[in-house]
């Protein structure tokens, strides 16, 4: 069940668990130890982003707390720990996506040896509730963007690279993680298009329209050189010292873009996601070409897509997108 996984958009760097009873984790070192592979199985060889494999070492480190050796995981001490979870005020989806990585853990602990059975085989998991985003109006949208431009009328790069990681989110409906891993070589101007890379290390373009393609422009030209060092990385986005914009940064300018605005939503990078997918639909966009813009299917329901190719991307976002 791919939406029980642990995972969201930011990204950032990999904390570890630390060895040993305690440490603050209230461990033993065997599990601590099991709990340190499994985060290297999923990084190296399930190529999950370092986000999710920190949200895996989060979600299990609770659930295995107290445990006084790995062997001595069963069915009960996992039902208790996710009661607990429950009872402090977890929604279904938080006890459904610990129900899913404690299961994965179980099922790779059986086949690497450290366990003798599978206490996770028989745990049930809560459906998790289907809550619909709140999503601005294409009109709300528009003035945020409108108020952004007029914002960068003086070429200051921060408000230059600003509106673009607005455009951008709004024009492709990518991942703010996504957006802050960009390098330069992964934009091709001339075909407005981008090349990113998404969960599980897949790969896919999307296409954006005419006022990102000047925002992009402009911040190539006056923006991003008044922020570059020698230091630098090939980074689309840098942040004020010249590094790799940060996603939590690239947050807190979509919320103050949004505030900013009298009477719109006040939405993050994901609202701007969804704003961009719904407002695709209501513009008669197909489901199939939102589906690979948002680069949301699964590997199992990605079979149920025709393909869709760039050429048929931007034909549909020209002719569906608000910002085409």
């Amino acid at each position: 069940m791919a939406s029980a996984h642990p995972g969201n958009d930011a990204d950032g760097p990999d904390g570890g668990v630390p060895e040993g009873e305690g440490g603050g984790q209230g461990l033993a070192s065997d599990v601590a130890g099991a709990l340190e592979a499994f985060a290297g199985h999923l990084q190296h060889e399930r190529g999950r982003s370092a986000h999710t494999v920190r949200a895996y070492r989060s979600d299990l480190t609770d659930l295995l707390r107290g445990l006084p050796g790995l062997g001595s995981l069963d069915l009960d001490h996992l039902r208790r720990r996710l009661t607990a979870t429950h009872a402090a005020g977890a929604g279904r989806a938080t006890v459904a996506r610990r129900t899913a990585a404690v299961r994965t853990f179980c099922a790779w602990a059986v086949r690497t040896g450290r366990l003798a059975a599978d206490p996770a085989a028989r745990l049930g998991s809560p459906r998790a509730a289907t809550e619909l985003p709140e999503v601005p109006a294409a009109a709300e949208t528009a003035a945020v963007l409108d108020a952004a431009i007029s914002g960068a009328t003086e070429d200051d790069p921060e408000a230059l690279r600003d509106l673009l990681v607005l455009e951008l989110l709004y024009a492709t409906g990518i991942r703010v993680a996504e957006l802050c891993g960009l390098d330069l070589d992964r934009v091709d101007e001339a075909g407005r298009t981008l090349r990113v890379r998404g969960k599980g290390d897949r790969e896919r373009t999307v296409v954006f329209g005419i006022p990102a393609a000047r925002a992009v422009r402009r911040w190539l030209e006056e923006g991003r050189p008044a922020l570059a060092t020698a230091a630098s990385p090939p980074a689309l986005l840098l942040g004020v010292r010249g590094g790799r914009l940060d996603p939590r940064v690239a947050r807190t300018v979509v919320h103050g873009a949004m505030r900013a605005v009298p009477g719109t939503t006040d939405v993050g990078p994901h609202g701007l996601r969804h704003a961009a997918a719904t407002h695709l639909l209501e513009g008669g966009a197909d489901l199939r070409y939102v589906q690979e813009l948002l680069g949301h299917a699964t590997l199992s329901t990605t079979q149920l897509y025709t393909h869709v190719t760039v050429d048929r991307l931007k034909v549909v976002h020209e002719q569906a997108h608000p910002r085409a």
